[in-house]
């Protein structure tokens, strides 16, 4: 995220408020509209979103379930009642309904560093996601700045067109006058062509450069898009050659992403040691429950009334019959509610499981968490040594970018020094066009290495400075 805020930070210093135009995109634009619209930075923030959930998921797991059930449906044959549990041999339907909940009391410990280890993967997420934000921050200001360059040489090969047709121009007057021969022209006109090609080529630079922004913003290449023209300023107090890689390396440690997200991926792993050793111990759960149910068979009893039974009993050798009153109930339909009334049950309880063997899968998976720290720290140590060989190159590719710039700006002034005594001479007669167009070359030539060498010192210099982390100036 830090780099992010480098590429729109340095927007905001290259950049005043009057030099916006209409339909003109500035730095800072396409960084956030690239940032937004990009399918990478997409796909991070919705693993960051996936890394959210589980994380809710660990926190909710610390509260109680609670499930309803209710089924439904009819017997045939001999069954049992499931209301009265006695065999009957006809057609019962019948209906349940129950309410079920449960709480996990204990269990190693488990559910706590499932937690930590979600919020250190959470964290590790959104680290993930700064750092494509950032790249994609990298990419959009390497794109504009190369927009920058090329239409800077653009507007030097248009000068030199524009000075070449001059100089054709004086030459035939030259002619004209008998002081130049007249196959000096040809020069000229060849030197015209190679102008013109160089402005095309120059031209279709520029083109090709906003395509490649285009397609980073996810822009249809037809579109009308134009960039802002900053005045670029060297920084004028850096200096490369005092930079100290182990300092500067020692800095960013803490405020790279990629760094950050990796050693938050091996903290993780260090939990899951804990979580894979929580299945060596007992859990503890503790459990209840509401239920009813309903059956067609079920009855109810409205009352009684007395009837006489016979029985005949041997006395004294001859058959006496007794008549016996008994109680019979009178029976009915049980309706719904009073049955599910009447066979409303509870139930609360706890059990503990206590692991003995389970074809030693617990030890593997300890095993197998040992293994992921090693290779989180493997992980680790590469992002740092990663971050460690950037800095070290962005460093050799400043003190290589000044001491380039320095022999540019030198050889402008060199070249430029030759082109005008080669002028004061083809004027007085003494250098022909030829000579003169090859001084004149080289000047040009000159011009466009400085001009690359600047823009290439500027992304250096600027580069570092992010890697410090200091306050971008351009003062």
């Amino acid at each position: 995220m830090f780099r992010t805020h480098f590429f729109l930070g340095l927007c905001l210093l290259l950049f005043s408020p009057g030099l916006y135009a209409q339909k003109s995109w500035s730095l800072q634009e396409c960084v956030e509209y690239a940032v937004q619209n990009n399918l990478t930075v997409k796909q991070a923030q919705a693993q960051v979103r996936a890394a959210e959930l589980t994380l809710k998921q660990g926190q909710y797991s610390r509260l109680p379930s609670l499930n309803g059930t209710v089924s439904g449906g009819t017997q045939f044959g001999r069954t049992i009642d499931p209301t009265t549990n006695s065999f009957d041999n006809r057609r019962i339907g019948f209906n349940s309904y129950g309410i079920n909940f449960g709480v996990t009391a204990f269990a190693g410990n488990r559910i706590n560093n499932s937690i930590q280890q979600s919020q250190l993967d959470l964290s590790a997420s959104k680290l993930d996601a700064a750092q494509i934000s950032d790249d994609i921050a990298l990419n959009v200001a390497t794109a504009y700045l190369n927009i920058l360059l090329s239409e800077e040489q653009q507007v030097l090969a248009q000068q030199r067109v524009s000075q070449t047709r001059l100089q054709l121009e004086q030459t035939d007057k030259l002619i004209q006058a008998g002081v130049r021969a007249a196959n000096e022209r040809l020069n000229i006109l060849s030197q015209l062509a190679l102008d013109e090609q160089s402005l095309i080529q120059a031209q279709n630079a520029v083109e090709l450069n906003y395509l490649t922004l285009k397609q980073l913003l996810r822009l249809d290449v037809s579109a009308d898009f134009r960039i802002l023209k900053p005045q670029i300023n060297l920084p004028a107090d850096s200096n490369p050659d005092t930079y100290a890689p182990l300092e500067i390396y020692t800095g960013a440690l803490n405020r790279q992403p990629s760094v950050l997200a990796a050693e938050k991926r091996m903290e993780s792993a260090q939990v899951g040691i804990a979580i894979a050793k929580a299945a060596y111990l007992p859990t503890l759960n503790f459990f209840g429950g509401l239920s009813s149910n309903y059956s067609t068979a079920g009855q109810k009893v409205d009352g009684y009334y007395t009837q006489n039974f016979q029985q005949t009993v041997l006395f004294n050798g001859q058959q006496v019959i007794f008549e016996i009153p008994q109680q019979i109930p009178n029976l009915s339909k049980n309706p719904y509610f009073s049955q599910i009334n009447q066979n409303f049950g509870q139930n609360l309880g706890a059990s503990l499981s206590i692991p003995i063997y389970n074809n030693h899968r617990n030890r593997i998976n300890v095993e197998r968490a040992q293994l992921t720290i090693i290779s989180r720290e493997v992980a680790t140590e590469q992002a740092k040594q990663q971050l460690k060989t950037n800095i070290d190159r962005a460093i050799a590719d400043a003190r290589a970018a000044k001491r380039t710039f320095e022999a540019a700006t030198a050889s402008v002034e060199a070249s430029s020094a030759a082109y005008k005594n080669a002028q004061t001479r083809y004027d007085t007669g003494a250098l022909t066009a030829l000579e003169l167009q090859t001084a004149r070359n080289a000047m040009e030539q000159a011009k466009i290495d400085l001009i690359r060498a600047r823009y290439q010192y500027l992304f250096n210099v600027k580069l570092v400075d992010f890697y410090q982390g200091k306050k971008l100036s351009i003062d």
